[in-house]
């Protein structure tokens, strides 16, 4: 492919697509090469509708999300307007209590809360919100859409930016705070054209906040994503908003040398998302907007106590929906009555990766469920078909949500394993690899080699993180590793390994440790007690 590329390289960039011809392009994305922001359809009437409501000083509310997607896109508008000198406020709504997006009870709480407001702008969300935008603008309020979400049959009457309903290929993979980022860059262009704006630049704090949605909402991290994500990274230390910096300093224990896509997918993203899920999306908020050292640190406490908060809820959780699972059903529907809604998804996935093979599971709390799914089994059309005992349901084909009707999770268990073992029967036909990019000696991973592959970065969606495996490998110096034994440490072949969140299986793999094992992992360089390469176990066969 090129001089001085190792083969193992170019065997992974083979996989993904990469040309020679397109080798500089992909491992050194750049700023420069992204689109004008003019190019995503109507993002240039979005932004005259909104300099009007800013010139004729109407009040402007941001109606976002409480996940970090929703979190970062509305700060992202929140931060541009204020620097306008806008009468700008922010509306999340709460998760538990109103749902996703503009229902009736957010649209009712968002307008008795903001007397007056002229203008609303969604941000991840608004797409479907056919009648609550309708309502809106009978009350006289004018409402712009942003979105990422795929559309229904009608669209909201108003000026609406989604790439999903305007189709500009180069733009089809944005999350909602990468939509967000465009029409911040088109509002900034257009103000300082009209003289509302002759400020600093913006662009760096909100191009880090989108490039931490990006991969946090799991969007493909190609194309422009991949530019978003790499350049944010570049850019962290110095020009990510106060508070992300002080959430990072909290969840980080180790120097970083250079960001990778972990520290947004893994350490920051949860954390943002925990807010939503435990309290409310407005304590994450006031996170990213917080503008002072004091204001951050304490807003990333709290932010970081929620993970905490959400972490023991769900290892309670787990370890409940583990002993409830049904050996060989097609399907998991677990019942935890006193569990927390907020983390039923998480704990769905949780149970989902300890399962082989693999089914759909549903983790109900209250009545109220949260399902995933592996790869070629479409959950929503499972629940839809499962429908005549729940009083709705939606989502997408890996991950959805519902609502069971009154004293019926039990027909509802026996009726959505029936439809899954359908599904299943179509999957087990399907043929699958073994997930392995390259089968390595422990002579192929070197420095060099784990040098290269951060080279290959953001990963993520699209690019996924180079996975190799060891045939009949040996395990030795078996141990625990962080709080409570979550994690083990151990050596693979005489390389220094661990298996994050498997502390379960520390006494299975001690009993059989004599046994030659194949071993996938993933490669990463260390400088704890001097460079070497460590290996992130992801499945011991």
């Amino acid at each position: 492919m090129g001089a001085g590329v190792p083969e193992l390289i170019e065997r992974i960039l083979e996989l993904r697509g990469i040309s020679a011809e397109g080798l500089d392009e992909f491992l050194t994305p750049s700023i420069r090469d992204l689109a004008p922001s003019r190019e995503l359809p109507n993002v240039d009437a979005a932004a005259e509708v909104i300099l009007a409501a800013v010139r004729a000083k109407r009040k402007i509310v941001i109606f976002g999300d409480y996940d970090c997607d929703g979190v970062c896109a509305t700060a992202i508008l929140v931060r541009t307007l204020s620097a306008f000198g806008a009468d700008v406020s922010a509306f999340l709504p709460e998760r538990l209590s109103e749902g996703y997006g503009m229902s009736e009870a957010s649209v009712a709480r968002m307008l008795k809360e903001n007397p007056g407001v002229g203008l609303v702008v969604t941000v991840d969300n608004g797409i479907n919100s056919v009648e609550n935008v309708a309502l809106l603008k009978e009350k006289g309020v004018e409402v712009v859409v942003t979105d990422h979400h795929l559309p229904g049959d009608t669209l909201p009457d108003c000026v609406v930016v989604n790439p999903k309903v305007s189709h500009p290929e180069i733009f089809e993979n944005l999350c909602g705070a990468g939509v967000a980022f465009l029409l911040a860059s088109e509002l900034v262009t257009k103000a300082r054209a009209a003289g509302l704006y002759s400020g600093p630049s913006l662009g760096g704090p909100l191009l880090v906040l989108a490039g931490l949605a990006t991969v946090t909402d799991v969007m493909p991290l190609l194309g422009q994503n991949r530019i978003l994500v790499a350049e944010a990274l570049n850019r962290f230390d110095t020009l990510a908003p106060v508070g992300l910096r002080a959430l990072f300093s909290k969840a980080s224990r180790r120097g970083v040398v250079r960001h990778t896509s972990r520290d947004f997918g893994f350490l920051l993203g949860p954390r943002i998302n925990a807010a939503g899920r435990m309290a409310s999306g407005v304590e994450a908020l006031r996170l990213v907007l917080a503008d002072d050292q004091d204001e951050a640190g304490e807003a990333a406490r709290i932010v970081n106590g929620r993970n905490d908060e959400r972490k023991n809820i769900e290892q309670k959780m787990l370890e409940d929906a583990i002993s409830k699972i049904v050996p060989s059903a097609a399907a998991q529907v677990i019942d935890i009555p006193d569990g927390h809604q907020g983390v039923a998804g998480i704990v769905a996935a949780r149970v989902m990766e300890r399962m082989e093979p693999k089914v759909p599971v549903c983790v109900v709390v209250g009545g109220h469920g949260s399902a995933r799914a592996p790869d070629g089994i479409n959950v929503r059309d499972a629940l839809a078909a499962s429908g005549e005992f729940l009083n709705r349901f939606g989502g997408h084909a890996a991950a959805a949500g519902f609502s069971v009707k009154d004293g019926m999770v039990d027909a509802f268990r026996e009726k959505f394993a029936e439809v899954c073992a359908g599904l299943s029967v179509e999957v087990g036909n399907e043929e699958h690899g073994d997930g392995v990019d390259a089968w390595v000696s422990p002579d192929d991973l070197t420095i060099e080699l784990a040098e290269w592959i951060t080279r290959l970065e953001p990963f993520g969606e699209g690019n996924p993180e180079p996975v190799f495996g060891m045939k009949n490998a040996v395990l030795c110096d078996i141990r625990p590793l962080g709080a409570e034994g979550r994690h083990i440490a151990l050596t693979v072949n005489g390389m220094r390994s661990v298996w994050w969140g498997r502390g379960d299986l520390i006494e299975e793999l001690r009993r059989t440790s004599s046994a030659a094992r194949d071993v996938i992992f993933t490669v990463e360089e260390s400088d704890y007690g001097g460079p070497h390469v460590e290996l992130r176990i992801a499945e011991i066969r």
